[in-house]
């Protein structure tokens, strides 16, 4: 489904209640699988939660997670340590060709059972479940903080924990302790000191309602529409000020961009008054990838040039982001400079008309496009990949004004 979106309103206003982070959703499930005496409210309706829950109540060899990543991950972790299941792990096509051997290899050293059934490194993967009685492992810390979350959400169910060492430079270090503090939360103790992540063995937990945060990867186009709009205020909820998502620091980037961030008991207010434009954007954004798409897409909105490092995870993602933004943002003239780690934006004034974005299977070149409909008319292809984090995503842009149709299915 292709849409056309615009939105002629000067001035935006509204309050929108955004998803449960997916993030920490997806973290939930594993230990709640593990320790079913866990409940979870304000559980994320995106895809890939779908995907992970649908994946944990199978009792099918074959288990697909279509375009599930972190599903990817945290299953090949969860079900190495399920003594006496196999399965046979897969998913899309571009999840074929995402990389696990990281993963692989550091499951291995601790006696997990895993195969690849097609292409060394990569999945559809065979995996044997068994008691992993290994109490230490090593592996890269600078791909992806998936892999390190994926066994520290297994180690406590281990009968002796897991020490983890991690080695070289870490990436995306606030979704390790986002994992860390949710363990924490459940009762399960751990520390993360240095390059050192020690997870004690733990039966049983207390019966508990443990709540997830609305997701602020979600709530950064919310920020970029701000900051695109001439003025506005929206209110959304559910964030808390001591967020254990990276990507909260979006309220402190976009004070750059004039816009301001006031929390007020469960949710937040965005507002941006008239007249606040930086002159120059630059960002190391290594904690906090997923908002790159964001923050490039509102310096292009707003004509001003950025320079954004720390990128280099996103190449591994649905697509090779910083090609698939490169490409999509150049459709409206303005150059786009890419390296294995960075993007530099140098906007033109004027916008190419009659514009049609791709979106690569790739939520999030979807959403972030969104707001430039503050600016000019386009057409976003197969917007219904929406989905995969923030199904209601274009209900929810309506609401603030915008004019969506249906050009084609």
């Amino acid at each position: 489904m292709n849409l056309e979106i615009s939105n002629t309103k000067k001035h935006l206003s509204g309050t929108i209640k955004v998803t449960g982070s997916k993030s920490e959703s997806n973290r939930l499930l594993i230990l709640q699988a593990l320790y079913p005496n866990l409940k979870i409210s304000n559980l994320s309706n995106s895809d890939d939660t779908h995907y992970l829950r649908k994946a944990l109540k199978s009792e099918d060899e074959l288990v697909d997670i279509h375009h599930a990543g972190t599903a990817m991950r945290f299953l090949t972790a969860y079900f190495s340590s399920l003594e006496g299941r196999e399965v046979v792990l897969t998913g899309s096509k571009r999840m074929t060709e995402r990389p696990v051997k990281l993963l692989v290899d550091a499951l291995k050293q601790m006696g997990a059972d895993i195969s690849y059934e097609n292409n060394d490194g990569y999945p559809p993967i065979r995996i044997k479940g068994k008691k992993l009685t290994a109490n230490r492992v090593s592996l890269q810390a600078n791909i992806s903080s998936q892999y390190i979350s994926a066994l520290m959400l297994i180690a406590p169910s281990l009968p002796n924990g897991l020490e983890i060492n991690l080695e070289g430079e870490i990436t995306s270090s606030p979704y390790i302790k986002m994992t860390l503090e949710i363990l924490q939360r459940a009762g399960i103790k751990g520390v993360f000191q240095g390059k050192t992540i020690k997870i004690e063995p733990t039966q049983d937990v207390e019966k508990q309602t443990l709540a997830v945060e609305s997701d602020w990867s979600s709530a950064s186009y919310y920020y970029s529409l701000a900051a695109i709009s001439d003025s506005a205020d929206l209110k959304l909820s559910t964030y808390r000020k001591t967020s254990l998502q990276g990507d909260s620091c979006l309220a402190k980037i976009y004070k750059q961009f004039g816009v301001t961030t006031r929390f007020e008991n469960d949710h937040i207010i965005l507002e941006k008054r008239p007249g606040t434009k930086p002159k120059h954007i630059e960002e190391n954004l290594q904690n906090s990838p997923d908002i790159a798409q964001t923050i490039a897409v509102s310096c292009l909105a707003l004509n001003v040039p950025c320079h954004l490092t720390g990128l280099h995870t996103l190449k591994i993602k649905e697509t090779d982001r910083l090609v698939a933004l490169k490409t999509e943002i150049e459709k409206f003239g303005s150059q786009v400079k890419v390296t294995n780690n960075s993007l530099e934006l140098l906007p033109k004034q004027n916008f190419s008309q009659n514009v049609s974005v791709g979106t690569y299977n790739d939520h999030r070149m979807a959403m972030a496009f969104a707001p430039l409909g503050l600016k000019i008319p386009f057409e976003i292809e197969d917007a219904e990949v929406v989905s995969k984090s923030y199904p209601g995503f274009w209900e929810d842009f309506e609401k603030l004004g915008f004019k969506i149709e249906k050009t084609s299915i």
